[in-house]
């Protein structure tokens, strides 16, 4: 077993057992505990990283590795260092003890990310002790607040230290390479290439405030009532993107079942609990949240607000808000609570080649597939920003009864210390010979 092997499950362990809960306002304890322990373990080595604080105690990593051609591109490869709350009731471990029971390591980030957090520390450890060069530059980056949108992490970096990346055009970053068995000859790696856009919207609607007892044809509530329920009763229609459409194509071939594009279902059949990352892509989504109105029984109030969780699809963004505007009612305003880009590339190219060749080598089974994901990461950013393309691809070899979509944002988040080490196989293959 390599050293990167050894020690990345006592790495992920390490990273877990420090609370960097991020409560989106600015209540938590922040990421600096975490960010000083990845700082530690590559002073170790003889790393002496960027550290850079956005606000108090909210800590961000950087390093760059050089590679030995420097006519080739830099690749970005990051993780963010906050994790979203646990409450430890309802948990089964101290959601914060990082302990080691049956085969995984269990805690809040085990999957996301602290696993790529320290799949990352383990694979550039091994790379500075044992002397070898990547091909190209790589800059590794551990950043913050990515659970609230980035301001803290990916965003002020980009904006106040775009330095740090320069010459990068690639990245790879969490929710991705993961595997989903088909059968004991055949497993399907998820390589994330597309994510959908995100749009909060504030809902507020005006109205002629009165008494509770009296006829009244101007009422705030009523309209933002109405609007609300014609929001949360539409029904998208099926929109294959390109990135959906090739992989529907691609897990039907696998399980050996047909394709039709206007009933995919019998294709999301197999793929299980995974259709929680997948089913939300085939349409645009828009889920009411929030409703706010009055502050007496008896009183009719003059505004009543709502707020709607809406993704859109890649490419239809200008679909997306014509409908979600025909259906507010001529009372009804919106406004952003968040926006933010939906993202889409191909699934081609030296980096794509590189990422299946390394799964191949461990994995024989392996077959690579493209997907998109309801959610957003940091390569939204980066993108945005610098123009970087990025990839989700964090390389794990599944059992294959485990129920991983669960494991995000879920109660009793796990990972297998087996698919660490995998983890770490591929991906240092993958940075040395990309």
């Amino acid at each position: 077993m390599t050293p990167a092997e050894n020690e990345v499950a006592d790495l992920c362990a390490e990273l877990i057992r420090v609370d960097s809960s991020n409560y989106g306002d600015d209540s938590g304890p922040g990421e600096r505990a975490a960010a000083e322990v990845v700082m530690a373990r590559l002073a170790e080595v003889g790393i002496e990283p960027a550290y850079i604080e956005s606000a108090p105690g909210r800590g961000n990593v950087v390093t760059r590795v050089e590679g030995s051609d420097p006519s080739l591109p830099a690749l970005l490869v990051h993780g963010h260092l906050d994790v979203v709350p646990a409450n430890a009731a309802d948990w089964s471990v101290d959601p914060f003890a990082g302990e080691v029971r049956d085969g995984y390591i269990w805690g809040r980030g085990a999957v996301d990310m602290k696993d790529m957090d320290a799949m990352m520390l383990a694979v550039l450890r091994q790379m500075t002790r044992e002397g070898r060069r990547p091909r190209r530059d790589i800059v590794f980056a551990w950043v913050a607040d990515e659970e609230a949108g980035g301001v803290y992490g990916a965003k002020h970096l980009t904006a106040h230290h775009p330095d740090l990346f320069e010459g990068v055009t690639e990245s790879i970053s969490e929710v991705g390479g993961y595997s989903l068995e088909v059968d004991p000859s055949l497993r399907l790696y998820l390589i994330e290439t597309a994510q959908k856009g995100l749009a909060w919207m504030r809902l507020t609607a005006d109205g002629t405030a009165g008494h509770g007892s009296m006829l009244n044809s101007d009422n705030a509530v009523t309209e933002i009532a109405q609007a609300v329920a014609r929001i949360g009763g539409h029904d998208w229609p099926i929109t294959l993107t390109p990135t959906v459409r090739q992989f529907l194509t691609e897990v039907a071939d696998a399980f050996g079942i047909p394709f039709d594009e206007q009933d995919p279902a019998p294709v999301l059949d197999k793929i299980g609990p995974l259709v929680r990352f997948v089913g939300a892509t085939l349409s645009h989504t828009a889920n009411p949240t929030q409703l706010d109105a009055g502050y007496k029984s008896n009183v009719i109030p003059g505004q009543a607000t709502a707020v709607v969780d809406g993704r859109f699809l890649p490419g239809h963004e200008e679909e997306f808000f014509k409908t979600i505007d025909s259906l507010l009612g001529p009372k009804v305003r919106r406004e952003f609570v968040h926006h933010d880009i939906a993202l889409e590339t191909t699934f081609d190219g030296a980096l794509v080649e590189s990422m299946i060749a390394a799964l191949k080598a461990e994995d024989p089974t392996a077959r690579a597939v493209p997907y998109c994901m309801s959610g957003g990461t940091d390569n939204k950013t980066f993108f945005a920003d610098l123009g970087v393309r990025g990839f989700g691809f964090v390389p794990l070899r599944l059992p294959g009864d485990m129920d991983f979509a669960s494991m995000f944002h879920g109660v009793d988040e796990r990972v297998p210390v087996d698919a660490l080490q995998f983890g770490v196989r591929v991906l240092d293959r993958l940075l040395l010979n990309y």
